[in-house]
C-alpha cells in the first residue's frame, strides 16, 4: 500500500460559525469517522490544526510572514492513510465528514522509489 496526506482546508474556523454544543456535535462525528480508519488500519498518522501564524522562506533568505498570502482557507489539519492508490484514498477522503465547508486535498507522500 501508499501513503497519501489529507490536507483537510476549512473556509472558516468552524469554533467562529458554530455553537459550542455544534462544534462538540461536529466533532464527535469526525472522531466516529477517524476511529473507523484506524480500525481499518489505514491510518498512519493524524496532525492538529495548523495555527493562522507562520512563516515563508523563499530562495532561502527571504522570510515573510503567513504561509499564504493570497491564502483565503485554513488549513483545518492532516491526516496520512494507507491506500492502494490515489483513487482510494480519494474515496476514503469523500467519506469524511466536514465540519462546516471545506475541501479535502490528496496527495501522495514521494517513497524515494
Amino acid at each position: 500500500m501508499k501513503e497519501f496526506v489529507m490536507i483537510i482546508r476549512l473556509e472558516n474556523l468552524p469554533e467562529i460559525k458554530f455553537s459550542p454544543e455544534e462544534m462538540q456535535a461536529g466533532m464527535a462525528v469526525w472522531e466516529k469517522w477517524v476511529n473507523d480508519i484506524i480500525s481499518r488500519d489505514i491510518l498512519v498518522s493524524r496532525g492538529n490544526r495548523l495555527s493562522n501564524d507562520g512563516r515563508t522562506i523563499r530562495n532561502g533568505k527571504v522570510i515573510t510572514n503567513g504561509p499564504f498570502v493570497e491564502t483565503k482557507e485554513i488549513i483545518g489539519g492532516y491526516l496520512i492513510i494507507r491506500a492502494n492508490s490515489i483513487d482510494e484514498a480519494a474515496n476514503i477522503a469523500r467519506s469524511a465528514p466536514l465540519v462546516g465547508s471545506g475541501s479535502i486535498e490528496i496527495r501522495g507522500l514521494y517513497s524515494g522509489e
